[in-house]
């Protein structure tokens, strides 16, 4: 008989969710658990339970130790990387409501991930329903304010990606040419502060300034308006006294130096996956319906 999701009757288990029952069945003091212990404690079929291990060891989550599995370094990476955006959160939240309430705009807080800006925070009111953004909500980095001002602070390699994986226009006003691309970044990079005029919603405009100190910025803040180009343009120093608050925040006025481009690197036991095993690993996952 299929088991249950957590509603009991809401049919079957998903993969996901049978995956994340396993990952689950290691959150006690135990830190080394077998196949069979792995399979009692989930409620995953031992078949499922047995491929789901193997898989989560292929992407460095588990690690094998003679019979027995435990938690990877992958696992430890991921932790340390939701830390670190939890810290960011937490040191930027009441300044991002100070400016929110001060200026009456939307506002976020993102960072870059690829060629994607990932939105950490959000606040508004009822009112910012032109920009449809929530937390954990990404966009193109190309064409948002966001993006361009952290891209503006990162190596040329990151700027290289992001042009190779295509410029298309969201609106008629976003920047589809690679050369108009890096002479706006250069622009926002001797200004401390970028802009985004209707290129990823018509209607909405945006400023931006990174977080950063000397080095690369490790995030952005922006302020968000319909159709606001003037008003945004006044606000702008707003936006960067907020970005240099929280900066404060989070190293204190002493920091004057930081190599966010360089995170501290955790060791881990072998090689990273291949781009093309995760791809088959994430295939396996969508396809595949064994029980």
């Amino acid at each position: 008989m299929p088991e249950q999701s957590a509603g009991g009757d809401c049919g079957p288990l998903s993969l996901l969710e049978k995956a994340a029952r396993v990952l689950n069945a290691f959150s006690s003091t135990e830190a080394r658990l077998t196949l069979t212990e792995v399979v009692e404690r989930s409620g995953v079929p031992r078949s499922s339970a047995h491929r789901i291990l193997d898989q989560l060891q292929g992407l460095r989550w588990l690690e094998r130790e003679g019979r027995g599995y435990r938690l990877g370094m992958g696992v430890l990476e991921l932790g340390a990387l939701a830390s670190h955006h939890h810290r960011l959160r937490r040191a930027a939240l009441p300044h991002l409501h100070e400016l929110h309430e001060a200026t009456g705009h939307l506002v976020h807080l993102a960072v870059l991930d690829d060629a994607e800006v990932v939105h950490v925070e959000r606040i508004g009111g009822a009112a910012d329903t032109a920009v449809p953004s929530r937390v954990g909500g990404r966009q193109p980095a190309y064409c948002t304010a966001a993006g361009k001002a952290i891209l503006a602070f990162s190596d040329d390699a990151v700027v290289d990606q992001v042009v190779r994986r295509g410029l298309r226009p969201r609106t008629p006003r976003t920047i589809s040419r690679p050369e108009a691309l890096r002479a706006e970044l250069a622009t926002a990079r001797a200004r401390g502060v970028a802009y985004d005029h209707e290129e990823a919603y018509r209607g909405v405009s945006c400023v931006a300034v990174p977080l950063r100190g000397s080095g690369r910025a490790i995030a952005a803040i922006s302020l968000s308006g319909n159709g606001a180009h003037r008003e945004l343009h006044r606000l702008s120093p707003a936006v960067a006294d907020c970005a240099r608050t929280v900066w404060r925040s989070l190293f204190g006025p002493g920091r004057r130096t930081v190599r966010p481009h360089r995170p501290a690197q955790v060791p881990h036991l072998g090689p990273p996956m291949s781009p093309a095993a995760m791809a088959n690993t994430l295939a396996w996952m969508r396809d595949s319906d064994w029980m």
